[in-house]
């Protein structure tokens, strides 16, 4: 719009000083030129957007230090919007440009300069407005930041109305349940509630309404291909310039893994507690059982600790290399392992022992019963029998025809045995326990002059995990 000065319409008032007061007072960078383009009024904001006061009447153009195009390209004073309106003496609107202060900072603005004309038509001088676009630019890089987050969030995050319309939708929530945001902006947010749960939609949406937040809600939703899928749901809501809620934004956090982490931490607490009550009662039954057959402390500590390492080395051969899981053994690496101390030197361990035949694979408990079993009369050859002589040898025979499963125990060149044993020891009772409770089997011991056999018959159908061995 053009400005027709009315000087000499009125001589007691200036309308020139009249219309400086105005334009001081104005929030706006305001200034004025005449009709080369020199300066001849800017207010104080003007001044404090350009950093710096122009020269009245030397000063062309604009104030500003330096200026700009948008792109970053250097403008020269003379082809800023203020000297284009003068040439072509029309205004122009919002035309963005870039003033440099002397401290090197920069303003994005826009100008709307506009021609004075005289009463007559002749060009006085141009009036030029600069919009600070600093704030816009910051909402603008603010939004496109709030965008970019939402957008590459692997969370799901949808906007809704207040009737539950959908009308955002990001890639986290199209990863998360199978729509894109054509497919489902515009439609109800319920096509992602199972049939049991359409109650909970408008409990939250009046939720929403009382301005309330929802905190970590775990639900179920149903996923385009009408799989279902476990989340965690958090609900805000959203509130327009006056502060009236208009809709709702939800954050859906897939929670599946999660859960099956806690039900496999759960498993394994229960599993842990379950083996610690297994050892605790394993130890105790140790002790008392090894205290029978001990008349002072010493002997009892030196039979625990021998039984206790028997246990450990049987449970490190059922434990997998990673140390996470258990894992099955065989009888005969069992076997080798119990009898190694006592078979032979360390050069030869199982020179004076043999384990010949049939395998079965053996884990869980009987791991450790046969761990404790073979320990037992292990030390009973070493103490008493065949491996307590230079010239005694152990021989182990296994056979499994079916699934009965037989191991053969025979020891010779070993003490002449002259009569069996008058009572009956730790390893006679562990076995009964071992052989006839777990494996429903029968042991029969044969006291031979020239050594002792033992036969165990039991279940072998090793391999099956329904197996008692296993």
């Amino acid at each position: 719009m053009s400005v027709k000065s009315n000087h000499e319409n009125d001589t007691s008032f200036p309308v020139a000083w009249r219309l400086n007061d105005v334009l001081e007072a104005m929030p706006g960078a305001i200034y004025t030129t005449d009709a080369k383009g020199l300066i001849t009024f800017f207010n104080t904001a003007a001044a404090d957007l350009w950093g710096v006061k122009p020269q009245l009447g030397k000063s062309e153009f604009c104030g500003s230090w330096r200026l700009f195009s948008p792109n970053g390209d250097p403008l020269p004073h003379r082809e800023c919007p203020l000297a284009i309106t003068l040439k072509e003496q029309r205004p122009l609107k919002g035309q963005e440009i870039v003033v440099e202060r002397p401290d090197g900072t920069r303003v994005r603005l826009h100008s709307y300069p506009s021609p004075i004309f005289a009463a007559n038509g002749k060009l006085l001088g141009a009036v030029n407005t600069l919009v600070d676009l600093s704030e816009q630019t910051m909402a603008d890089e603010s939004s496109a930041r709030h965008n970019a987050i939402v957008e590459s969030s692997d969370d799901a995050i949808i906007a809704k109305d207040l009737n539950g319309t959908i009308t955002n939708w990001n890639l986290g929530a199209q990863h998360l349940f199978g729509y894109t945001a054509d497919e489902i902006v515009g439609k109800s947010v319920t096509v992602l509630i199972p049939s049991d749960r359409t109650d909970e939609e408008p409990a939250i949406l009046q939720r929403i309404r009382n301005g309330e937040r929802i905190e970590h809600y775990e639900t179920v939703r149903r996923r385009k291909d009408g799989s279902l899928v476990e989340i965690s749901l958090s609900v805000s809501p959203i509130r327009n310039r006056e502060g009236h809620i208009i809709g709702a934004a939800k954050i859906a956090r897939d929670i599946t893994e999660r859960r099956k982490a806690e039900k496999q931490k759960d498993l394994l607490l229960r599993e842990m507690d379950h083996r610690i009550k297994n050892l605790f009662a394993l130890a105790n039954g140790v002790i008392t059982l090894s205290a029978r057959s001990t008349t002072t402390a010493a002997e009892l500590a030196c039979m625990v600790t021998a039984r206790m390492n028997a246990l450990a080395k049987a449970h490190s051969l059922t434990v997998s290399r990673e140390g996470s899981s258990e894992q099955p053994t065989t009888l005969h690496t069992l076997i080798k392992t119990i009898i190694a101390p006592y078979a032979g030197g360390p050069d030869n361990a199982e020179s004076r022992a043999s384990v010949i035949g049939s395998d079965i694979t053996i884990s869980g408990s009987a791991v450790t019963s046969f761990a404790l079993l073979l320990h037992e009369l292990a030390t009973n050859a070493a103490k008493y029998g065949a491996l307590s002589s230079a010239e005694g040898k152990l021989d182990i025979a296994c056979q499994q025809i079916g699934e009965m499963f037989t191991l053969e125990w025979n020891e010779s060149n070993g003490p002449s045995i002259a009569q069996p044993p008058a009572t009956s020891g730790f390893g006679t009772m562990l076995a009964k326990a071992t052989v006839r409770g777990q494996l429903r089997g029968e042991i029969i011991h044969d006291w031979k002059p020239e050594g002792l056999s033992i036969k165990l018959i039991f279940n072998g159908a090793g391999t099956n995990s329904h197996s008692p061995l296993t």
